[in-house]
């Protein structure tokens, strides 16, 4: 009998900002961490550049960063984003919606699955605010001993979640198209990093509240 694959029962995450060495990396370095702890062993997240800055290391205020909410900046090298690394990504989350754009430039099969991270993240607080809402629980899993099964159902769950979320976007839109987009850091001062960690840490919040209140029981 054919054992199925393990890393079919990973949850494959790819973020996406320009050059690969600011935003992208503190979203792919906070969202690993935090995940790792929601379901251990449940999800791959990785990141890419649009233009990216091949090889270099995540810049240090954005390292410092990650440190800083408990991650590791450590091996980090920037990539070249391709169609070859979006093959099989099940969720795709940018910094801006330019980069939506571009990831769907080269591969327009991942339109369903890509959006903007703080735009997924507002998605999901829409979900979860619904889910803990009187009267609308959902009835909770059977628990299980079997590994294998926790992460096989976690798979699941957020294989569909993109179809979930971009249900309620009427309910997430931002007043203003720019609530969407993370600003770029790059060769600028302190505060505009600041300003980055400020639009982009609660985004990661929420998507890891939300895979802590749904991971298998």
């Amino acid at each position: 009998m054919q054992l199925p694959d393990p890393a079919s029962a990973q949850v494959r995450i790819l973020t996406v900002c320009t050059g690969n060495i600011c935003r992208s990396p503190v979203a792919e370095r906070l969202l690993q961490a935090g995940l790792d702890q929601a379901v251990p062993g449940g999800f791959v997240v990785t990141s890419a550049g649009t233009h990216a800055m091949v090889g270099d290391p995540i810049q240090p205020p954005s390292a410092d960063i990650v440190r800083a909410f408990g991650g590791n900046a450590e091996g980090f090298a920037a990539r070249q984003l391709t169609s070859r690394i979006l093959r099989g990504v099940d969720l795709v989350l940018t910094m801006t919606s330019g980069h939506r754009g571009e990831v769907l430039k080269l591969d327009a099969s991942v339109l369903k699955r890509t959006f903007t991270i703080r735009e997924f993240a507002r998605m999901l607080d829409v979900l979860d605010d619904r889910a803990a809402a009187p009267g609308t629980a959902e009835t909770p899993t059977e628990a299980t001993h079997d590994a294998g099964k926790r992460l096989a159902a976690n798979a699941e769950a957020w294989r569909g979640l993109p179809a979930r979320a971009a249900a309620v976007r009427h309910l997430s839109l931002p007043s203003d198209s720019s609530e969407n987009d993370v600003i770029d850091p790059y060769r600028r001062g302190l505060d505009i990093y600041r300003q980055m960690e400020d639009e982009l840490a609660p985004a990661i919040v929420s998507i890891l509240r939300h895979a802590r209140l749904n991971a298998p029981a």
